[in-house]
Parts: C-alpha cells; sequence; structure tokens
C-alpha cells in the first residue's frame, strides 16, 4: 500500500512538475534563508550558555540615575573586586577580567601577536572552560604564571606539551618571563569572553598607579553567587557596598538634585545576568548584540516561511480543481475519504522534505559567501545539536500539516456525485484566500518598509560629522612586535621632505575599526570642585589635530618647543569643560580634590568634541596627553588628495623599511568609520535579503492565485468578450481584486513597520525622522509588483478565444 501511494504521488508530481517545481523552489529557498536567520539567533541566544552554574554568575555593574538620562556602567574600578571580595566572603569566587590588545609572545624563538586577558585567579573557578592541562585551583596561583589557549600552544610549541615551559609577553624591548601552568579550551564564538592566553591582573599595565583608584574603569568583574542567595536579594545587600565605596558620586548627584530610581537607587551596584551580558550595549560598552534585534531576524525567519507555506497552500488550492475529476472517480471507484487524504497529503510531505533537502544543501554551499557578506561566523555543525535537529522536524512537521493537510483534507472531501457533474467551483473563496494574500503582502511590505528605514539610518550615521576630518588619512596599527615609537620617528625621518605626505601621528587608540580589530577603551575619573567627572583617555603624539584637522576652540596644541608638553599638560574636550562647570579651563589643574601629591595636569587647550567610538552613541568627554614612556599602538599619516592614488602603496614601502618584522594592514580612516556602522550595515543586509525573498515568495503565491482565479473564471470571460468587453477593461476587471488586498495589506503593514523602526532607532542618539515618502514609496511598489504579477495571467485569459473557453465549459 505504501509503495503504491508513493508511486502514484511521483507520477502526479511528475505530471504536474510545473507545481511540483514552484513549491520545491519556493520551500527551499525559504528553508536556505530561515537556516541562515535561525542559526544568527542560535549563536547569539545561546551566548554564554555553556558554562556550568551560569545561573549562578553575573557581572557587576554601576546604576546612575543621573537627572538627564540613568546609565550603566559595566567597567569596574582596579580595588572593586578586592573590596567586593572583602566585604561579601560568602561569595563563591570573584573574578576581575581586563581585555588588553594583542601583546608580543616569545618562545623558542617564533615571535607572535596574541591576545593576553589580565584576570585573577578565580577566572577558573567563575568559568567553566575546559581545562585541558594543569589544576584549576593553582594555575593562575603564581603572578609568572600562564594558561595558554590550544591555538596559542599550537603555534608556539606545536605537538609538544607546554605545561612548565617558558614564555615572555609584553611589547618590544619589554617582555616579561611567565611559566605555562595549563592549557585552557579554544573560546567558543558564542562567549563573551575570547583569549589566547591568561595571566594575572597585576601584571596590566598602569596597574600599580590604578591599583587604588575607585574612579577609573578598566575592567569586567564577574560574581559567582552562593547556592540559594537570589540575585535580588544580593543587590539589596550591595546598597551598604555602594554607599561606603562611592560617597562622592552619590553626594554629587544629591547635589545635582537627582531624584532616586523606583528601586530607591541614586547610585547602586548591579548584577546582570552572564547569559543577558551579551544583549547589554550599555554594560558591554557597546559591543553587544540588541535583543530585540534578535527576535527581528527571528521574526523574519518567521515570516518567510510563513509566506512559503501560503504559497503552498495555494498552489496545492489552485491545483485542486483541475484533480478534481480524478478525486470523484476514484472515490465512484471506493477509495475512502481517510485513503485519499493521506494519499494527497502524502505528495505534499513529498514535496516538503525534497524543498528541505534542497534547501538544506543551498545553505550548505552558499553558507561561506553569507559568512562573508554578512561578517557573520556561522557554522552548520550548530545545525546539528539536538535542540535545532528537533526544531527542523518541527518546522517540516509542523509545514507539512499546516499548508498540505488543509488542501488534502478539502480535497479528499470532493462530493462524488459533483465531482463528476462538473459543480466543483469556488467562484467565491471566502475569507481564507483573501487572508492569505493580505498576509502574505502584509509581511512583505513590512519588511520592505523596515529595509528601507534601517538604510536610511545607516547612510545618516555614515554622513553624521565626525568631529575630525577623515579623509586622506591612513591608519597604521603598530602591532607588538614593533616598538611604536621607533617606527613613528622613522617614517617622519623618511617623509620630512616628501610633499605628498602632510603630517604623520601616533595615537593609543585607533578610530573606527581597522584591520586588526582590536578595540580599547580607558577612562579616567577624579573629582572636581566637588563634581564627579569621568573621561576617556587618549594618548597621542605632536601634530594629532593637524593630521585630523581640528581646530582648537581655545588654548593651543601641543608644541615641541614646550618640554613640560610631554609630562603634564593635557588637551580636554568641550564636553568636558561643561561637565566641568569651566567656561575657559585653559590653565586649570585636572585631578582629585584631595590630591596634594602635585601630580595634576594642567589643561592647555579645549578642542571640539568627536567621535573616538561609534557616532552611534553620544561623543563622550576626551582628554589628550603626551607620554615619553606609554606605547604608540597605531600610526596616522595624511596625504595630499593630489597623491591619494598611490599614497597607500608609497606608505607600505616605506614601512616596510621602518619595521620589516611587522605586517603592514593599514587602511584609511574613511573605511574604518565605515566599519563603526557594521551591526547596522549587517542588519540592513538581512532585511534587504529577506525583504526580497519575502516579495519574491508573495509574489509567487500572487501568481498562483491569479492562475486559480483565470481557470475558474474562464466562461466569464468569454461572455463579457462576447458582449464586447475589451481586453483592457477585463485586465482591469481581474486585477481590481487583487489591488484591493495588497491596499489592506499596506494599512496593516505601514503603521506596524512605523511603530516597530521607531523603537529601534530610539536606540541610537544620532537618527533619522522616519519620512512619510518611505511608506508611500514602498506602497506604490507593492501595487505596481502586484499588479505586473497578475497581468500576464490576466492578459492570457482576456486574449483566450471566446469560443474556445465557452465550449470548454
Amino acid at each position: 500500500m505504501f509503495r503504491s501511494y508513493v508511486n502514484i504521488a511521483l507520477r502526479n508530481l511528475w505530471k504536474n512538475r510545473g507545481y511540483a517545481i514552484i513549491n520545491v523552489v519556493g520551500l527551499a529557498t525559504a528553508f536556505c534563508i530561515c537556516t541562515f536567520l535561525f542559526l544568527t539567533a542560535y549563536l547569539h541566544l545561546t551566548y554564554d550558555s555553556f558554562h556550568e552554574d551560569g545561573d549562578r554568575i553575573f557581572q557587576t555593574y554601576s546604576f546612575t540615575n543621573n537627572p538627564e538620562k540613568a546609565t550603566k556602567r559595566g567597567a569596574m574600578p582596579l580595588p572593586f573586586a578586592p573590596a567586593l571580595k572583602a566585604d561579601y566572603p560568602e561569595l563563591e569566587a570573584v573574578t576581575r577580567v581586563m581585555t588588553g590588545r594583542k601583546s608580543l609572545v616569545e618562545a623558542n624563538g617564533k615571535y607572535l601577536d596574541k591576545l593576553i586577558n589580565y584576570t585573577d585567579p578565580d577566572f577558573l573557578r567563575v568559568f567553566s572552560f575546559p581545562l585541558l592541562s594543569g589544576n584549576r585551583a593553582s594555575a593562575l596561583r603564581e603572578l609568572s604564571s600562564v594558561v595558554i589557549s590550544q591555538n596559542m600552544a599550537h603555534d608556539l610549541f606545536g605537538t609538544a606539551n607546554p605545561v612548565g615551559k617558558r614564555l615572555r609577553i609584553g611589547t618590544d624591548g619589554d617582555l616579561k618571563d611567565y611559566m605555562v601552568t595549563g592549557i585552557i579550551s579554544n573560546a567558543p564564538d558564542n562567549s563573551s569572553i575570547q583569549y589566547d592566553a591568561l595571566v594575572r591582573i597585576e601584571n596590566a599595565p598602569n596597574y600599580q598607579r590604578s591599583k587604588g583608584n575607585w574612579s577609573d574603569g578598566s575592567h569586567a568583574v564577574f560574581v559567582k553567587l552562593p547556592l540559594h542567595v537570589a540575585q535580588g536579594t544580593f543587590e539589596e545587600r550591595l546598597k551598604t557596598f555602594a554607599k561606603k565605596y562611592y560617597p562622592g558620586t552619590i553626594n554629587e548627584l544629591i547635589k545635582k538634585k537627582a531624584r532616586p530610581d523606583e528601586r530607591g537607587d541614586l547610585f547602586a551596584v548591579r548584577l546582570q545576568q552572564l547569559s543577558d551580558v551579551h544583549f547589554n550595549r550599555e554594560i558591554s560598552d557597546n559591543r553587544g548584540t540588541p535583543v530585540v534585534a534578535i527576535y527581528v531576524i527571528l521574526g523574519m525567519a518567521v515570516f518567510i516561511l510563513l509566506i512559503a507555506c501560503i504559497n503552498f497552500i495555494n498552489l496545492s488550492i489552485a491545483r485542486s480543481f483541475t484533480r478534481a475529476r480524478e478525486v470523484g472517480v476514484r472515490k465512484s471507484l471506493g477509495a475512502l475519504r481517510r485513503g485519499l487524504f493521506i494519499q494527497i497529503w502524502g505528495e505534499s510531505a513529498l514535496i516538503c522534505v525534497i524543498g528541505f533537502l534542497a534547501g538544506s544543501g543551498l545553505a550548505y554551499g552558499l553558507m561561506p559567501a553569507f559568512n562573508a557578506a554578512f561578517g557573520s561566523r556561522l557554522n552548520l555543525t550548530n545545525a546539528f545539536q539536538p535542540g535545532f535537529i528537533g526544531l527542523n522536524l518541527v518546522l517540516i512537521v509542523v509545514v507539512t500539516l499546516v499548508a498540505g493537510g488543509y488542501p488534502a483534507a478539502q480535497m479528499a472531501g470532493f462530493n462524488t456525485v459533483s465531482v463528476l457533474k462538473g459543480q466543483i467551483t469556488t467562484k467565491r473563496p471566502g475569507t481564507l484566500r483573501n487572508a492569505l494574500i493580505v498576509t502574505q503582502f502584509t509581511l512583505a511590505c513590512l519588511l520592505a518598509c523596515c529595509t528601507v528605514i534601517a538604510y536610511q539610518q545607516v547612510n545618516h550615521l555614515r554622513q553624521s560629522p565626525v568631529g575630525f576630518d577623515k579623509e586622506q588619512v591612513i591608519s597604521i596599527p603598530v602591532g607588538a612586535q614593533a616598538n611604536g615609537r621607533q617606527v613613528l620617528q622613522r617614517l617622519r625621518n623618511t617623509f620630512a621632505s616628501d610633499p605628498a605626505i602632510v603630517s604623520i601621528t601616533g595615537t593609543s587608540v585607533n578610530l573606527g575599526r581597522g584591520r586588526d580589530h582590536v578595540s580599547s577603551r580607558s577612562t579616567w575619573g577624579f573629582s572636581y570642585k566637588g563634581r564627579q567627572v569621568s573621561a576617556d583617555i587618549l594618548l597621542v603624539d605632536f601634530d594629532y589635530l593637524k593630521t585630523l584637522h581640528i581646530k582648537p576652540l581655545a588654548g593651543r596644541d601641543f608644541d615641541r618647543a614646550y618640554a613640560s608638553d610631554s609630562v603634564d599638560r593635557v588637551l580636554i574636550t568641550q564636553s568636558l569643560a561643561r561637565m566641568m562647570g569651566e567656561k575657559n579651563p585653559v590653565g586649570i589643574l585636572l585631578g582629585d580634590d584631595d590630591d596634594t601629591t602635585g601630580t595634576k595636569s594642567q589643561v592647555i587647550g579645549v578642542v571640539p568634541d568627536f567621535h573616538l567610538y561609534s557616532v552611534a552613541d553620544e561623543a563622550k568627554p576626551i582628554i589628550m596627553h603626551l607620554s615619553g614612556s606609554e606605547p604608540i599602538h597605531y600610526i596616522f599619516v595624511r596625504v595630499t588628495p593630489q597623491s591619494l592614488a598611490g599614497s597607500m602603496e608609497k606608505v607600505k614601502k616605506a614601512w616596510t623599511r621602518a619595521a620589516p618584522q611587522v605586517e603592514f594592514i593599514g587602511t584609511f580612516l574613511d573605511e574604518n568609520v565605515d566599519a563603526w556602522y557594521q551591526n547596522e550595515e549587517h542588519l540592513s543586509q538581512v532585511l534587504s535579503l529577506a525583504s526580497g525573498v519575502a516579495i519574491l515568495l508573495s509574489c509567487i503565491g500572487l501568481f498562483a492565485i491569479a492562475l486559480l482565479m483565470m481557470e475558474q473564471r474562464t466562461k466569464e470571460i468569454g461572455v463579457r468578450k462576447v458582449l464586447g468587453a475589451s481586453i483592457t477593461g477585463i485586465v482591469l476587471l481581474l486585477s481590481r481584486d487583487f489591488v484591493r488586498l495588497v491596499l489592506i495589506a499596506l494599512c496593516i503593514a505601514l503603521p506596524l513597520a512605523w511603530y516597530g523602526m521607531q523603537q529601534w532607532l530610539a536606540n541610537y542618539s544620532s537618527r533619522i525622522t522616519i519620512s512619510a515618502w518611505v511608506f508611500v514609496a514602498v506602497g506604490i511598489a507593492a501595487i505596481l509588483i502586484a499588479l505586473l504579477t497578475v497581468s500576464y495571467q490576466a492578459t492570457r485569459a482576456a486574449l483566450m478565444n471566446p469560443v474556445k473557453s465557452l465550449r470548454s465549459e
């Protein structure tokens, strides 16, 4: 029996291969896109979920209820964790995690740049990254201990066991000896914490200077609560901790007349569940992904799958009326309704399985291209996780039951006598067909509107002023294998008399996102006349303002003629002056009010605010300083517009002479700044892909409905032509109903799109105002696409010979 069903199904599919191909292509496309979107959502939703006791691991953050806006900050001061551990000894573990930039690592004569994380011994008690070799309790006990990843162990030592061996970590000319005490597994892609090696935080640069400073913020702190201690309970206990160690901040908020929040806090230390840290951009220093973006991706996947199901239903219904006599004959020969249902539903199930397999094959083949185009790290191995396999099975069953079950039940229920008399018709299809069309175009128009608005926002961010001139500037990461100051001086000597080079400078922080993909941030907090002030610290070299075309608003730039500029002079941005309440801050000293050591820095100039980090967020206050000892990590070279074409190659040749041991990975600064908007760009691209697929599938569905209607109205069209109706009139008559349905879809989709994108845009300090023309353009485009889709079948039906159509009826 089963074999007979299969043979009949295959024969019917081959006989109606046009419908079968359309169904398979639609389902394969939907399954392929849904695989990409579900894998993307899976990657983000499973961030940090692999740790044992993850429900008891939290990141601390500070909450400040400023009068203007409540803020959260995940970067904590160095003395925070020791104080927390001392005041609450019942905590199971407390660890600091400072993600450093790539450092130079040397072993066995090999020199590599590796990502070094500075942390505490409790790191291996809080997190359950597998330790492949070594003892978790003692691996980071000594200051000279280092735990290295599998990749780093292989790169430095090959297949040999590195435990007990020595290596050196630091910068060129300043390498420190460490002993390998453990090998830790590589951090998975869905981990917020990435590393090549772990060393004690006491080895971090400037640790001794900042270890007692409660105003700085340089790292994350994670705690592991004891069993049966709830998050809310411990946060209540932390109110005493906040009052004890942050009295200045609380007093400053009182002076500002700030009001407590709903929990009664002006300032508080709170906890964020580890599994939610990835979704909190404030706590993760704007590196996280908003959870709403993940829900948007999941929504797009469901929308596309739903549209594909609607197409399947529509095409199956359209085909059911061509098979009505077949069903009637089989019933008259004794076929049971259940048998017919199984037979017809089996054909649908076969199409679903073929579509799923074809979609999986497409996803496998297109995965590298998708990752390259969208900057993703998707891996099909995740598709073989039990949860993901279960999701796919549920999808196949649901799609098969929903998309194939309804048409099968409808055809199996045809009345035998009515079918054989030719009385089966659905001239008035009722609510279902119209609802399906409206749903399809609602989803397609919704995605189209979101795509246009997302593209406009990305374009707006690109065109927003960043506060410096990003054109004609080459940014070069120095890396850890060279001394940045020496390389900078060599390049200055090389280009001293070159008219094509305008200026050269160095800095500690790149602008935008370069090819080294490194982003670091240091802040300095202090009290000034009773005000709590915090700013980003930026190490620069001479000619920094000149290279970026930033003009001082007051005072002067750093000048080689003043020896003191390299010691205790600083430049500040305008927003910091406002924060301090100074209209003319030139000449004032920066530092804590109670600092009597004479180490305060004098302000020599004020510059306009500029974006040191993404323009999607407000420009933060910045303090710029010179230093003869702190390393230069990036070199900026400004070239003349006339020499732009060959400038990169010229600088590259000079670089190979100045730093032959370091690969040249220079980029233009405008490219780096564009990379700031990579997340928004990827979301816009995903929306474009999803909306394009949704529109394509909707058109296929509309084509199927048009085909159904033309087949049902053949006699009516013939009568109208005999009575003198024109072809244009018939085409307009047949298209009118579809236009009405598209208009209903627009009335539903446009308000939803406006509301949803308003919520999304609220995440940006610099954002567009949604224009009405977006909705008008999408509406006109939807109507035109619907008309073009329907017009082919409508014109074909209108051109049919009325004698032939009436005879066939």
